[in-house]
């Protein structure tokens, strides 16, 4: 690739795009497949497509609020998303774990962020249940978050060239 390091690891922005696309899909299936709260049941008593809307951050944090929350979380997506495109952008060659890390959060991140610019809260579809407790609906964009943040967090803990922990 001509200028590799001029342009860091920004080729991995077509994956940011790939969940972009995948998350406001099934985003939009689910949305015009099922009523609010209804759930259709892939494996009894743990797991179901339930669509439900939040109007907060994880687990609906701040969900309740007046509104605000809306786009001081929309804000923040921005924020992060400019800061990990500068970061896939520092990148060196060497650096693809972390740069599919940086482009499935900057994905999701834009899925999201589209949700609460668009239609003023994020669509959830799929529910992780045992019997009637259940984690909090969440969407592919959430997931993809939370792969590249599980990614990040063991890139923390590879090691460097030099054989040393990364933490040393």
């Amino acid at each position: 690739m001509p200028n590799a390091s001029r342009f860091g690891r920004l080729s991995w922005l077509w994956l940011s795009v790939l969940v972009l696309i995948i998350d406001q899909a099934t985003k939009y299936y689910f949305e015009n497949r099922l009523e609010l709260y209804e759930q259709i049941v892939i494996i009894p008593d743990y797991f179901s497509w339930m669509l439900a809307y939040n109007t907060g951050a994880a687990f609906s944090f701040l969900a309740g609020s007046s509104g605000w929350q809306r786009w001081f979380f929309a804000l923040i997506a921005l924020v992060v998303s400019v800061v990990l495109v500068i970061w896939l952008k520092r990148l060196g060659r060497d650096d693809t774990w972390l740069a599919i890390a940086l482009a499935l959060v900057l994905g999701g991140a834009l899925g999201n962020l589209y949700d609460r610019v668009a239609i003023g809260h994020v669509i959830d579809f799929i529910f992780v249940h045992w019997k009637e407790h259940g984690f909090p609906a969440f969407n592919i964009a959430d997931s993809s978050i939370t792969l590249g943040a599980i990614m990040l967090a063991l890139d923390m803990f590879k090691s460097k060239k030099t054989g040393e922990p990364a933490h040393d």
